[in-house]
């Protein structure tokens, strides 16, 4: 007889701890509703949640994809592979978000990781629900066409973003960003975020950050509340900067 292992186990994957979604969780995915009947049973039953650790990699540099995700609860970011060269995170990924379509599309491997800032709940449909779903569902395909043109818009404002040195602006945009109503619906006017996980995303130390959420305040964009973000003028945190007249 073999002896029993003494080791630690090894921690389980996403997939390993994913199970069916409850109803409260289905009536948070956006596209689920625009679905007709029969495909929406499909994608009720095709549909898992896990429940990723903060560290967790939802997607991994060169692994394929096989998942549509989304973000049920939490914070996901979106970043380079920082062995390959100095770290850039690309964007927040917060609640509502559904993300990865371009490569589903593509059928290619990620060109990008998504990890868990948080203790955060996923959701994934796998890739041939979502190719079938396209192959049938005008409603499902113009869902994930705006998404597409919405993504392409908020990295555009990035690239611009990136490129101004004034750290206000800089924190501004990237809130106005995760407070995006098509491509993060479930945000809504209020952003469950610490300061330390907003200083990961915009790339600032936390001190600079909360000097920058002040002034935001003290401008009337946003109210410092806790445990979060409320956003008073979406507007003004999209145009605020020296681009548009605002030091």
């Amino acid at each position: 007889m073999r002896p029993v292992s003494t080791s630690p186990s090894a921690p389980s994957s996403l997939r390993d701890r994913a199970r069916s979604p409850t109803e409260a969780e289905l009536a948070g995915i956006p596209w689920l509703s625009l679905l007709d009947e029969a495909d929406q049973a499909m994608a009720r039953r095709e549909i898992r949640i896990a429940q990723a650790e903060p560290g967790d990699l939802i997607c991994r540099i060169g692994r394929p994809a096989t998942f549509w995700f989304g973000v049920v609860e939490g914070l996901l970011k979106m970043s380079n592979d920082a062995s390959q060269g100095p770290a850039v995170t690309f964007t927040g990924v917060p609640p509502g978000a559904w993300f990865g379509e371009g490569t589903l599309l593509k059928r290619e491997a990620y060109r990008y990781n998504i990890e868990a800032l948080r203790q955060s709940a996923v959701a994934g449909l796998p890739v041939d629900s979502f190719h079938g779903l396209l192959g049938r569902s005008i409603a499902f395909n113009r869902f994930v066409l705006n998404q597409l043109n919405e993504r392409l818009g908020q990295f555009i404002s990035a690239r611009e973003t990136d490129r101004l040195n004034d750290p206000d602006t800089r924190v501004a945009r990237n809130l106005a960003a995760l407070f995006h109503p098509v491509l993060y619906p479930g945000v809504g006017q209020l952003l469950r975020i610490t300061q330390q996980e907003l200083a990961y995303l915009v790339g600032l130390s936390r001190q600079r950050v909360n000097a920058a959420l002040k002034v935001l305040q003290a401008g009337g964009l946003i109210r410092i509340e806790y445990g979060g973000l409320r956003v008073l003028d979406l507007q003004g945190l999209r145009g605020y900067g020296p681009v548009n007249g605002c030091e």
